[in-house]
């Protein structure tokens, strides 16, 4: 089998699960006890924290840890609107980018729909990408939070994250992004990118599903999602997760020794290797299959992510038969699973719906080779061609 849908998940590094493993096992202490076993969860906590911090470019107490990159969204998006507007009831208006992840969407929307906000979707040009003029018009006085993804994860592409958020800062508004497809390929250091929130998730970069943070900037009011125990600086209750907590410091200090000291267009030595070989696949995928077009952005792409739309074809179709021949891949967000409508980010892109449902997204992590996507690419010529003959015959 060939994996090519890292963007969805990604197979545990054994040195993760080693670095985890006495967390799961003898040191199974809570955090908040005050004993023996208790004192060395907090110390392996506070060292998690410590490592997820140096990563990110922070202070140790920035950071919060989270269930994943969805509650890291949620806590972000709600929980700094909402404690801006208990300051300022003016503030009451949030803006996103129309090609966001359900969970910066959908947190967005339920502010709209329980607490009267009003969202203010910034539109994107035909590479998925926000314009600094089209941020411009959507922001005023009354913007408690700008959203935008770092880098999307159906087709790639790479926002201007630094100059976004610069904008933003100019006029006092906290800037938060989603960069949990851009951990372990674009540097996240949050003082060079500027931004006042970011979230990540473990389970992108070789940690166990289950495991998150979101950089929080100091003195950034934030609202808490879940209320009780007081844990993560009151930002979080509830019973730390030791060992994700420790999984995703592990995932994260190894991409970054890696990968992530360089900026977009000149990557690590990883990320670099592999971007080529994405070149090399998009172009075998453009050369062999008639009428391919690639979706998002031509070269402000993360490494790790080739997506096609096929015209001629139904994608889910293409899918089946990847697999079949020992391909799997995705035909968008995993987050998506079950619906047939066309991708709402392709629609923003302005590409036509009966094009969108034909889409394919291939993802790749670290250690996909040359070799694998020369076979990957045959079988997309020759899956293509299959479901095409069907749908004439």
């Amino acid at each position: 089998m060939i994996f090519l849908d890292a963007a969805a998940t990604t197979p545990v590094r054994r040195e993760v699960l080693e670095a985890m493993w006495p967390y799961l096992t003898g040191e199974f202490g809570n955090p908040s006890s005050h004993h023996g076993l208790g004192e060395a969860a907090a110390m392996a906590l506070a060292g998690a924290r410590n490592a997820t911090a140096k990563a990110l470019g922070c202070r140790a107490g920035e950071v919060v840890f989270t269930s994943g990159g969805t509650e890291a969204d949620n806590l972000a998006v709600k929980g700094i609107a909402l404690a801006r507007r208990a300051v300022d009831r003016h503030l009451d208006r949030v803006a996103i980018s129309a090609v966001e992840h359900p969970a910066v969407e959908e947190s967005a929307r339920y502010l709209e729909r329980v607490h009267g906000f009003a969202v203010d979707v910034i539109p994107v040009d035909r590479y998925g990408q926000v314009t600094e003029e089209a941020l411009a018009e959507v922001l005023g006085p009354r913007t408690a939070l700008v959203s935008i993804m770092y880098a999307n994860n159906e087709v790639g592409t790479v926002q201007p994250v630094a100059r976004l958020a610069a904008q933003a800062r100019a006029l006092g508004i906290p800037f938060h992004t989603d960069a949990v497809q851009a951990a372990g390929w674009l540097p996240l250091d949050t003082c060079t990118l500027g931004v006042d929130a970011l979230s990540i998730s473990g389970h992108k970069l070789g940690a166990p599903k289950g495991s998150g943070a979101l950089f929080v900037r100091g003195r950034t009011r934030i609202e808490p999602l879940v209320h009780g125990g007081g844990q993560e600086r009151g930002r979080r209750s509830g019973t730390e997760n030791v060992a994700g907590a420790v999984a995703l410091a592990t995932a994260l200090t190894l991409a970054r020794a890696g990968d992530t000291s360089a900026p977009v267009g000149s990557a690590g030595e990883s990320a670099g290797r592999v971007a080529a070989l994405r070149d090399g696949f998009i172009a075998e995928v453009l050369a062999g299959v008639a009428g391919a077009v690639l979706t998002g952005h031509p070269t402000e792409r993360l490494p790790s992510v080739a997506s096609f739309c096929f015209p001629g074809t139904s994608g889910e179709s293409v899918l089946l038969e990847l697999e079949r021949q020992g391909v799997v891949c995705s035909s968008g967000s995993a987050c998506a699973a079950g619906s047939d409508a066309p991708s709402p980010v392709l629609l923003a892109m302005g590409i036509e719906p009966e094009v969108a449902q034909t889409a394919v997204r291939f993802s790749f992590d670290s250690t996909i080779t040359a070799e694998q996507l020369q076979e990957a690419a045959a079988a997309v010529r020759t899956a293509v061609a299959s479901v095409r003959a069907l749908a004439t015959s």
